[in-house]
């Protein structure tokens, strides 16, 4: 492989691994926005028709809620249910909902912020590889 080869791989990884890290960036942001900006409620968790049982492999239940105007929001889940947090019919769970749009919601003590963190490590990652890359293939 040429040195003009390997360079233009590196450039495409490291735009990669930029979209990588601003996606992560992006997901905390908002996140963080919501937490600060929302209005905080209690969500109904609804089985999705179709669903069976309490299968984590089913499609993410729906949360039914209501706004401080009185609007009733369902809209699906944001994060899925596992085996070790199971979202259970008839379940209720604390949620910030984005006041100017209701159906952008943050569930309490399941934020994904992990993914986001994962997403800024491994974009840096690949971007400070592709560096590297292009270091060691410079004449």
């Amino acid at each position: 492989m040429s040195t003009a080869d390997t360079v233009v791989m590196a450039v495409i990884a490291a735009c990669g691994g930029c979209v990588m890290t601003l996606a992560g960036l992006t997901g905390l942001r908002e996140t963080r926005r919501i937490e600060r900006t929302g209005i905080r409620a209690w969500a109904l968790v609804k089985r999705t028709p179709g669903a069976c049982g309490d299968d984590p492999s089913s499609p993410r239940p729906l949360l039914q809620f209501s706004t401080e105007a009185g609007q009733v929001v369902e809209i699906a889940s944001p994060v899925p249910a596992t085996r070790r947090r199971p979202l259970r019919d008839g379940d209720t769970l604390l949620i910030t909902y984005d006041p100017a749009d209701p159906g952008t919601i943050v569930v309490h003590n399941r934020e994904r912020r992990l993914l986001d963190y994962g997403f800024i490590a491994a974009g840096t990652l690949v971007l400070l590889l592709a560096v590297v890359l292009v270091g060691l293939t410079a004449p």
